[in-house]
This record gives C-alpha cells, sequence and structure tokens, in this order.
C-alpha cells in the first residue's frame, strides 16, 4: 500500500524565494488551464484534450514574453499543475455521473496566491534525491535542510512540497509499503465514540476527550482579538495572521499525534475492530458542531481503517441505523426511545446497562455477525488510500 512521509523543511531565504517562485507558476499554469477549458465550454468549442492543453499553457507560453519566466521552474512542477486539474474534471465528471459515491464534487476552481496551502509535486522525472548528509535535492531550488524523524521505507515515488497557514515548510513523500502483518491476536473490541467520553470499548474501556480545541479556546480567542485590531495590509496584521495560524496548527497536530498513538494501539491489541459509521457532516450542522470537529471522528477512523490493512487486522463499520444504544446485549430487547440524557437504564429481562459500554458490546456482536455471513471467511477491506504515517516530524516544529 501507499504512505505518505512527512517531514518538516528548512528552507533558507534563497530557497524560500525559489519555492515561492514554483508556488506561483504552478498555480499559473493551473489557472491559464482552467480559463481555456471555460473558454471553450462558453463558445460551444470540443473539450480540449489534456495534451492540447500541454501544448497551449506550458510549451507556447513559455515561448510568449507573458510567460516567460515559466521556465525559471522544474518542468514538472508545472506537467504536475495540470495533472492536478485533469484529476478534479475527471472527480467533477465522475460525481455528476454517477460513478463516484459519496457527497457532489465540486467543479475545478481557480487557485489564489492567498490560499492557506500552497504546494508543488515532483515526480521522479524531476530527479530529486535525498543527499548522503539527509538534504533534499530539488531541481531548480537546491539542496534543502530536512529534520528526519525516521528514515523512509523505500524509495519514494514523489515529493509534494507544501507551506502551510503557518509559513511551515513541510516535504510529503509518497513510498509503497508492503503490509507489516502482527501475530495474531484473540481479542476483538466494538467502539463507541462520543462526546463526553472520545470512546468507550466493549471492553469496559473508557478514553476521555481530550478537547483540544477547547483548551485552546482562550489562547485562539487573543489571537484572534489582536489579528481584528491590526490594520489590514499592515506587517503587523501579517505577523498577527501567523501567529493565529501557528495556533491552530498546534490544536491540529496535537489532536493529529493523538489521534495516531490511539488507532495504533487499538489495532495492535486487537485482531478485529469494529465502530458505528458515522455520520460525521450531518452532526457537524448541529448545535455540536463544534463539539464534534474538535473530536475527529473521521480522521481517527480513516487511521483504523488504513492501518488495519497494513497489519493484517480485520476493520469493518456497522450501519449508523443499527440500534446499538437501544438494544439490550443481554436479551436482544430493542427499546422504544433512548434520550441522549438517559446514559444507564435498566431492561425488562433485568439487566442494567451503562449505555456506551452497552452500545459497543452490540458493535462488536454486530461486526462479528456481519463477518461471519462473509461466506464463512474473514474479508480484509481493500486497498486504502495513501495516508500521513504516525511518526512526523511536527515535534517542536513552532
Amino acid at each position: 500500500m501507499q504512505l505518505r512521509y512527512n517531514v518538516r523543511l528548512y528552507p533558507t531565504p534563497g530557497q524560500r524565494h525559489a519555492l515561492a517562485r514554483a508556488f506561483g507558476c504552478a498555480r499559473v499554469v493551473f489557472n491559464d488551464a482552467l480559463r481555456a477549458r471555460q473558454d471553450a465550454r462558453e463558445n460551444g468549442l470540443p473539450y480540449i484534450s489534456d495534451g492540447d492543453l500541454s501544448k497551449r499553457v506550458i510549451t507556447q507560453a513559455k515561448k510568449t514574453p507573458q510567460r516567460v519566466w515559466l521556465g525559471e521552474v522544474s518542468a514538472v512542477v508545472l506537467q504536475q499543475a495540470l495533472a492536478d486539474l485533469n484529476t478534479a474534471y475527471r472527480n467533477f465528471f465522475a460525481s455528476i455521473t454517477g460513478k463516484r459515491k459519496g457527497p457532489k464534487v465540486a467543479p475545478p476552481r481557480f487557485r489564489s496566491r492567498k490560499d492557506n496551502r500552497q504546494a508543488v509535486r515532483f515526480t521522479k522525472n524531476a530527479r530529486f534525491s535525498i543527499t548522503a548528509g539527509g538534504k533534499l535535492r530539488l531541481p531548480k531550488i537546491g539542496d534543502v535542510p530536512v529534520r528526519w524523524s525516521r528514515s523512509l521505507p523505500a524509495e519514494p515515488s514523489s515529493v509534494t512540497v507544501v507551506k502551510d497557514a503557518a509559513d511551515r515548510y513541510f516535504a510529503s513523500f509518497l513510498v509503497e509499503t508492503s503490509d507489516e502483518p502482527l501475530p495474531e491476536s484473540a481479542a476483538e473490541v466494538g467502539i463507541d465514540l462520543g462526546l463526553s467520553h472520545f470512546a468507550v470499548t466493549s471492553d469496559g474501556r473508557r478514553v476521555d476527550n481530550p478537547r483540544f480545541l477547547r483548551r485552546a479556546e482562550r489562547r485562539l480567542r487573543k489571537a484572534q482579538q489582536d489579528l481584528s485590531r491590526k490594520v489590514k495590509g499592515s506587517a503587523n496584521r501579517a505577523k498577527a495572521r501567523a501567529r493565529v495560524a501557528r495556533a491552530h496548527a498546534r490544536v491540529a497536530d496535537a489532536r493529529r499525534d493523538w489521534a495516531h498513538k490511539l488507532s495504533t494501539a487499538l489495532i495492535r491489541e486487537n485482531q478485529a475492530v469494529y465502530v458505528e459509521n458515522l455520520a460525521v457532516s450531518s452532526l457537524g450542522r448541529t448545535r455540536l458542531a463544534k463539539s464534534v470537529h474538535d473530536a475527529g471522528w473521521s480522521q481517527f477512523i480513516g487511521m483504523l481503517e488504513y492501518k488495519a490493512v497494513r497489519y493484517g487486522r480485520h476493520f469493518a463499520k456497522i450501519d449508523r441505523w443499527f440500534p446499538s444504544s437501544k438494544l439490550c446485549a443481554d436479551c436482544g430487547t430493542v427499546t422504544e426511545s433512548m434520550p441522549l440524557n438517559v446514559r444507564s437504564w435498566e431492561c425488562p429481562c433485568g439487566a442494567a446497562h451503562d449505555r456506551d459500554v452497552n452500545a459497543a458490546k452490540n458493535i462488536l456482536a454486530a461486526g462479528r455477525a456481519d463477518r461471519l455471513n462473509a461466506c464463512g471467511a474473514q474479508v480484509r477491506p481493500g486497498p486504502a488510500p495513501a495516508q500521513r504515517e504516525e511518526a512526523g516530524s511536527l515535534r517542536g516544529a513552532v
């Protein structure tokens, strides 16, 4: 499977300028190509093919006085910007025709130099490399210092250089890794995700909700108030904006690190892991939106999913309409209603239940039943998309 390994970069002032030029050139090529296709559609002309588009916005554009500076960056960066546009169009067309499942995908939009995230990608054709001294050698940029937290397990097929809103630079290496099955374990677990406790397992374990955003609200509020008092366009406003971005980055980094550690522990301890298929996007539009987004359920479930594939574990999601909280884990009786303020209840059969533990037990039972019904054999999930590896170089980065 493919994994992304993220490391922190510390470019010199000259390299920052070269990266800014690369970001700008890739953005211009993307926007020129998008405008060309939009103009063709508005004028009733055929859809411009990928090859013709590349000739128009790269090869021919370099010969014009308005775009001659495109030759100052690696050609691979420009080609990858077109590849991103083509991928966006394919996803959009697949979405409107029904071939792509999930929420509808919007058409590509123009990129702005004020976007919070700027990125360029180098493939093997760009001949990037890692020097003997541990630096990242990029064409027409130079040897960029890297803070390595671990060595790469294999030769990367591409590297994406990213500048985030906090003005930090990262290199994201795409690496093809082999599965690393863990020793078989007899334990299986069902997980009920919540807000008062982040997770309650079927064996009665309770994991407290860290509430990273809530804990940082006072610091974030002061930074945002300081930003609001600065004059637009001033240098002090730019500094205040960077302070706000760094404060939010610390929250996101802490949440991601915590989710990685918990998901890794659950995958190592259990042969099978079952969770509910929560409608996080819908819950994010309720009065609990801030708490739901602060919990990071989707991120956590995604980590469980790809780590189960990598380490030879079984992972499954239970139908979100399954009455896990209202179903008695002992006799199977379903209670008619179960308001959220009811945290413990007693079944007519005499069994006393804690709401969350009972739900986790039912999730485990439902997951086992679905697994046994799948032709009587263990069914492993399909390939997962490339994810961030659990160890990055974020410690002490800000």
